[in-house]
């Protein structure tokens, strides 16, 4: 059955789609940076909400949309038809590990599968969306290094573990760390998500010192309400901000 999900200036059908539309990619796509003429790869866009929302916040913007799965490109095509930005979202159903093309991005936008084990969902297209057998992350970090343009960033969102991990993992791709917002669902609770950019590795330099990443923090509900910061980062899309 179709679920649709209403935001301030356009609405996600999901059909079914393994990735629905979700408070981490609400939180990805509020917060990564995106310039008005930018070019934009969306990785893995499902129903297309990443697409969506830069198109909305970069309204110069160029967009391409990739998912390997049929049907969530469908799916993503037909959320970007029914929106004010339909000319410049274009939708391509492909494995982007696999993609015969030269095109290098100003920004690239994922919002990963992040299981690396454990039993998967019944359902393949849930399992494609959420577990690292069709997109590894070492995977996704060779093809962010292939399609970044020099002064591009890529901005990501996992769970804190596997966001460290990644990381972690990011120089051997030739790529460093510039940005991580941690994210908590209340202010007792741990680190649950990690927002993370990304940028190729200037030629010549060393690593980039951890004490030279900005690290900023986010809570989303503190005594039953949303933060002032959560608000403020997502009123331009939720209904009722």
């Amino acid at each position: 059955m179709s679920k649709g999900f209403q935001f301030k200036q356009f609405s996600v059908e999901d059909n079914g789609c393994g990735m629905p539309v979700s408070t981490d990619g609400v939180l990805l796509g509020a917060w990564a940076n995106v310039a008005k003429d930018d070019a934009v790869l969306d990785i893995g866009t499902g129903t297309g909400l990443l697409s969506l929302m830069l198109a909305q916040r970069a309204l110069g913007a160029k967009i391409m949309a990739v998912d390997i799965d049929q049907h969530a490109a469908e799916t993503a095509a037909l959320n970007a038809a029914a929106s004010p930005w339909a000319d410049r979202i274009t939708v391509v159903q492909q494995d982007v590990t696999e993609w015969g093309t030269s095109a290098r991005f100003n920004t690239i936008i994922c919002n990963p599968p992040y299981f690396n084990s454990g039993e998967q969902a019944n359902d393949a297209r849930r399992a494609t969306a959420r577990h690292t057998d069709t997109l590894s992350h070492a995977m996704l970090l060779k093809v962010i290094n292939a399609r970044l343009l020099p002064t591009g960033q890529a901005h990501l969102i996992l769970p804190s573990v596997e966001a460290d991990k990644l990381i972690a993992s990011a120089e051997a791709h030739h790529l460093v760390c510039l940005r991580i917002t941690e994210v908590k669902s209340t202010p007792d609770k741990p680190v649950t998500r990690k927002l993370i950019t990304l940028s190729p590795k200037p030629a010549l330099s060393s690593s980039i010192p951890s004490e030279k990443i900005l690290v900023q923090h986010l809570v989303i509900q503190d005594k039953g309400a949303y933060t002032q910061d959560f608000i403020s980062l997502t009123k331009d899309f939720y209904l009722k901000m």
